[in-house]
């Protein structure tokens, strides 16, 4: 049986509850890149063909992850610090606009929660050391990226070249794996996928999934080795057929309609970080 229950000492309890609401204030900083990055990148986009063709520039305005300030996209609000509190200030306006009691939507609290519950659990599981500090960070970054990918299908370079480098980086000191380890699997992660998407489009003239995909797998095997890809492939897979076929089900997923790989490959990723040993370790004791 495999035990998924882990102890911790409690002044491990006290570091997850500390970090835990760090989380929850980087679960706020998150839902604003989740929200401008996109942007960020059309506008720049925009702005260079404009420069190129010698035409005025279509966003002349500063916008990036600080400016402007967060407002009411309703009635020009600007959100001020007791309404950014994460979770509670939600709970306290009641989902609303403070000043024209437009609904606000429920993914920020979600997001909040989410960032800060995971935070949480990485620091009890590993502890407050590098490991623990680290798939804090891991975590903070699969989150912005699995609901930019949910909402544009884009996987920004801005988030998973960071990642791949932070991994490598974290495993100078074999802090998940080897640093050889961590190498092979950066490059096993691009090339494994890069290949399914050049067979896939030599076999039917599609594009089955983006680059973003490649640098995100190439990431996930630069945190844990070249050894968890397989791991990390096959519970991608199975958790994308299950949410897939169950929104086709629900008639929230129209037949044809592509569906982001990049949030299965996040929910695997966190799944072979934490238990990604002890998987594979029942595995091969049973096939032996």
């Amino acid at each position: 049986m495999i035990d998924l229950i882990f102890f911790t000492e409690p002044g491990n309890v006290i570091s997850a509850i500390i970090l835990g609401v760090l989380g929850l204030l980087i679960g706020s900083f998150l839902n604003v890149v989740i929200y401008r990055l996109p942007k960020m990148m059309q506008r720049e986009s925009d702005n260079y063909v404009a420069h190129e063709s010698g035409k005025e520039l279509p966003h002349p305005e500063r916008y990036n992850l600080i400016l402007p300030r967060s407002a009411c996209p309703h009635c020009g609000h600007q959100i001020t610090a007791l309404e950014n509190i994460p979770v509670i200030s939600y709970l306290v306006i009641g989902g609303k606009c403070s000043s024209c009691k437009a609904p606000i939507s429920k993914r920020y609290p979600i997001i909040e929660a989410i960032t800060g519950v995971l935070s949480t659990f990485m620091i009890w599981h590993f502890g407050s050391g590098l490991a623990g500090l680290g798939a804090m960070v891991f975590v903070w970054f699969l989150v912005a990226m699995t609901f930019i990918d949910a909402d544009t299908q884009l996987l920004p370079d801005d988030l998973t070249l960071p990642l791949l480098w932070g991994g490598l980086l974290l495993n100078i000191f074999s802090t998940f794996t080897s640093l050889e380890s961590a190498v092979i699997g950066a490059a096993a992660g691009y090339l494994s996928l890069w290949a399914v998407y050049w067979l896939f489009k030599l076999a039917t003239g599609k594009e089955g999934m983006g680059y973003g995909d490649f640098k995100l797998l190439a990431a996930l095997g630069a945190w844990m080795g070249w050894s968890m890809l397989p791991l990390i492939i096959l519970l991608s897979s199975a958790v994308g057929s299950l949410i897939g076929i169950s929104m086709i089900a629900l008639g929230k997923l129209g037949k044809g309609k592509p569906i982001p790989f990049g949030p299965y490959l996040a929910i695997a990723g966190l799944i072979a970080l934490v238990w990604g040993k002890i998987l594979t370790n029942q595995y091969l004791g049973m096939i032996s």
